[in-house]
Parts: C-alpha cells; structure tokens; sequence
C-alpha cells in the first residue's frame, strides 16, 4: 500500500510523526511518500525517502497520478483536500487535525473547514487530545472520525549512556520563538530559577526559520534584560536522530525539560524526553495530558504561574528519589502507551475503515 502525506514543510512535531508513523507502518506493507509545499529543515531527516516540495498544481497532479496512491492524508491544510480532488483524486482522502492552536482557534479553523471537508474528505484524523476531541465530534455528526495516540520508536529513540556528566544541571526547551510555545515564560522561570540555583544550565533547541524577526528581536531583548545570555546554549535544527544524546545528557546533568506551550496538540518533544528517561515540567496544556500525570510521570504547572513553575522545578532538582522515580515510571509508560505496534493496529483498522 502506497500512502502520501501532504504538508506545508518538513519541520517540528507534524514531521516527526509523519516519519515515526512510516517507521511504524513499513513492517506492514504500507510505504509513505510525502509531499511539502516548502523544504524545511527537517529535511535532513528524510534522506533516504521519497519526497517533494512542490504546490504547483501541474506538478501535484503529475505526483498523484504516477504514484497511484491507496490513500492521501492532508494535515492542517483543508483547502488542499479540495485541490486534491480537482486533481483527479478519487480514492481516500483523511483529513489530519494536528494541533491548531487554543481551542478558539481550532473551533473557528474546523468551523470554517466543515463545508469543505464533508464534501471531499473520507474521514478526520486526530490525536487523543480533549479540545480536538470534543471539537470535531460536535462539528462533524456525518463524518468519521478516528482518534488514536500518535507513536515513537523508543527501541532507537531513548536513554544514551554518555558518559558525559555535567557539574550543573541543565534545563532544555524546545520549540519555536513563537508565541504558542510561549518562550517568554520560559525566561521568566529560569531568571526566578537561577535566583536560588545560580549555577544552571540552560539548552534552548530551535528552528530559527521559523520566527518572526519582529519576534526574535523582543526574544533577543529578553535575554539581556533577565542577564541569561551567558547561562544560555543555543542549538539549531538538530537532526532527530542526535536528540536523544541530547536528552540524556539532560537527564544525567540532574536537570529536566521544561515545555510551557500555551496548548499542545500533542507534545512531541515532551514524549521524546520521557522516552530518554529525562524528567519534564510542563503546563498543563491540553495534549501531553496523555502522557504527563502530576508527581507520577512528570511535573506539570498551570499555565501562567512562573512561581509555581519554579516550586515544581526545584523540587525535581532537589529530591533525588522522586526525580528517579518518573523518570523510570515516566519512560515505562512511553514505552508501554505509544509503541509503533499499537499505532500500528489502530491505523491499519482505520484504513480497512476507509476503504
């Protein structure tokens, strides 16, 4: 089964899956191709597939047509489901929900979308987030819908023995200087942080490509005015396969990941940590919900509270036992939850669904 994935660049979380779930899926006779209306620099993470970076309708057209493909997913753009169809498209067509933002704007996204996606698309595909959930069930009574947790190949992607160890703790983050991902929080936790924990560390992983230069300047200001430019590493679109050095290295430093999305649709890079046993703090955003229970798996905060942020931090740089205690419990439940075999199954019933 030939399958092609359309989306509007290679970078972040959508990548990521994209690629998990093809890993995921090849066992099972089923092959991805993906199509990007912009290259991007998770690129470099798909060296060895079948790609194009295209939106030129002739060139799409030619795609489809010589690739014969069994189903076409559209993530996040509903308007190429149409141009999908025009282009002579007769088969499955899933609509994939990824994100969106707060539930405001995924509300007036799908609403504007309806129309459009009962009329071309065979089905909506969603993560197991309660805002998507709870937003397409009431806007969608005439179309399927499917809703499973996205996966990660913690065979490969997991703990590194580095034999590098830090004499100060590191706290990582990572996302884009852009406000859903909320770097000003960030900022503010680490200044307080450092208040009492003068000798940390902080790993900031990024794509620059994608922020605004209005942005990065108050980001660039930021980091002067809090003084926490020579606390700071900065790294840049590293490769996926390299993260989990990374990670680890954040684990044994006695450090954690701090993630303070304002939402997630799911949380990648969150789940990623977890699965190379390094502890996590994060907002108590919608999607790692899944995956990050409070004092069990991981820590999480309310969305806003930077003191209270700072008290849970401290507490994962300070007790030694509980910090132990999810990471191991908090890798286990990746392990056991999001496995590629489980993604598998459920997206092998969804496309017997479909077809």
């Amino acid at each position: 089964m030939n399958i092609l994935f359309v989306y509007y660049v290679p970078s972040g979380g959508v990548e990521t899956l994209a690629r998990q779930r093809a890993l995921a899926l090849k066992p099972h006779g089923i092959t991805f191709h993906y199509l990007y209306f912009q290259d991007g620099n998770g690129r470099q993470n798909l060296q060895n597939e079948k790609v194009f970076i295209t939106k030129d309708r002739e060139q799409v057209s030619h795609i489809l047509e010589e690739g014969r493909y069994d189903l076409v997913i559209v993530c996040s753009d509903f308007l190429w489901t149409r141009t999908i169809r025009e282009l002579g498209y007769t088969g499955p067509l899933l609509y994939e929900c990824q994100g969106l933002g707060n539930f405001e704007t995924a509300k007036h996204w799908l609403t504007v979308a309806k129309p459009i996606l009962e009329k071309h698309a065979s089905g909506i595909l969603i993560p197991k987030t309660p805002h998507l959930e709870r937003i397409v069930t009431e806007l969608y009574e005439h179309t399927p819908i499917f809703a499973f947790h996205n996966c990660l190949d913690t065979t490969t992607f997991s703990y590194k023995d580095t034999r590098m160890f830090h004499k100060t703790p590191i706290i990582g983050w990572v996302g884009r200087i852009e406000g859903n991902k909320n770097w000003t929080e960030f900022l503010a936790i680490v200044r307080l942080l450092k208040r009492s924990k003068q000798n940390i560390r902080i790993w900031m992983f990024e794509d620059p490509s994608l922020s605004q230069e209005a942005e990065r300047r108050q980001f660039e200001a930021l980091l002067d005015i809090y003084r926490l430019r020579d606390s700071c590493t900065f790294f840049s679109n590293v490769s996926h396969h390299e993260m989990p050095r990374y990670y680890s290295q954040i684990a044994d430093s006695g450090g954690f990941l701090c993630s303070t999305s304002k939402v997630e649709g799911f949380g990648y890079a969150v789940l990623e940590a977890m699965s190379c046993s390094c502890p996590v703090l994060v907002t108590n955003s919608d999607g790692v919900q899944a995956f990050v229970t409070h004092n069990r798996t991981g820590k999480m905060y309310p969305l806003g509270d930077v003191r209270k942020a700072v008290e849970e931090a401290t507490h994962i740089l300070d007790d030694t036992l509980f910090r132990e205690r999810i990471r191991k419990t908090g890798e286990q439940f990746i392990r056991n939850v999001f496995s590629p075999e489980k993604y598998a199954q459920h997206f092998q019933n969804m496309v017997h669904d479909l077809l």
